[in-house]
């Protein structure tokens, strides 16, 4: 194609100047154009979008919007105070080993939150909570569903609250407290938790429960003090869950497993609604499983769930 801008001998020196110029400033044009399809493109790519780092993360910050807010969501009535200090929660549960690695920043300025509490609680792979065992002990891999299953539900799932209700806190039944842990952030806002890939119970689909704490101490006894800033649900989806599902001890579970679509407490957004992103060999999920998330949260707010 003819360059319609290049000077000619018959032009002005004056003209010729005014074109080249227009000229550079077009090759920039193009130049920046180019950059932001690259940066289009990285954006993509569910790790890079999630590190909060880089020049998207000061594009953000400076359009005054570092992320969208993580959904709030139900607490649900099995959650016990931090009382185990650790980010190994295994104990002596058997299934697929999860690396849960969180990150904790302040939506408004992209700050990392650092030194907060992070708890999570889960069920194992039969679809009990540690601390209720009691509440688990009809049979049916479940057992009897916990209060926060939805009211539509699948069809043979006892009726619960309104959805998204979650119902009121439950006292423990005894004192086991597998799969659950309280750790703190780093200088980055970071936390790691070692557990394992969660199971199901009937009106729910497979999901961690997390609670985000800031402004309080450490103690001997556990986290205390300051207020909840963050309670949420982390997500797996539904070609992670198929795989473990055919790995033991999951197999065995033998309750009718609600699905993320089917679920009314995922508020279906994605990541921003706890979806985690997750890393594993797809022919041999059993090895383990790597899953990791930015909780953007108001650390000036109280939500409780």
């Amino acid at each position: 194609m003819t360059d319609t801008h290049t000077p000619t001998d018959d032009q002005s020196p004056e003209e010729r100047r005014k074109l080249a110029r227009r000229t550079v400033l077009a090759a920039g044009s193009v130049a920046v154009t180019a950059v932001g399809v690259g940066s289009a493109f990285a954006a993509t790519d569910g790790t890079a979008a999630d590190t909060g780092t880089g020049a998207a993360a000061s594009a953000s910050a400076s359009e005054g919007a570092c992320y969208t807010l993580t959904s709030e969501l139900v607490e649900g009535p099995y959650y016990i105070d931090a009382d185990k200090l650790r980010q190994d929660v295994t104990e002596d549960q058997e299934g697929i080993p999860l690396h849960l690695t969180l990150r904790v920043i302040d939506a408004e300025t992209c700050k990392p939150l650092r030194n907060a509490a992070v708890d999570i609680w889960h069920c194992n792979a039969s679809g009990i909570y540690s601390g209720y065992e009691e509440m688990g002990s009809g049979g049916g891999g479940g057992g009897t569903p916990p209060t926060d299953a939805p009211t539509d539900a699948p069809t043979g799932t006892p009726t619960g609250p309104p959805p998204g209700g979650g119902g009121g806190h439950q006292e423990p039944t005894d004192d086991t407290r597998y799969l659950r842990g309280t750790w703190h952030t780093d200088r980055h806002g970071q936390v790691t938790f070692k557990t394992v890939f969660p199971g199901w119970y009937q009106g729910r689909c497979v999901h961690i429960h997390v609670k985000v704490h800031v402004d309080g101490e450490w103690t001997d006894a556990g986290y205390e003090g300051g207020h909840t800033c963050h309670t949420g649900q982390l997500f797996f989806d539904e070609k992670s869950v198929l795989l473990s599902a055919a790995v033991e001890p999951y197999a065995s579970n033998t309750t009718t497993r609600t699905t993320l679509d089917e679920d009314t407490i995922y508020p279906d957004n994605g990541h921003e609604g706890g979806l985690l992103y997750l890393k594993y060999d797809r022919h041999h999920i059993a090895r383990g499983v790597r899953g990791h998330l930015t909780l953007g949260v108001e650390p000036d707010e109280t939500n409780n769930g």
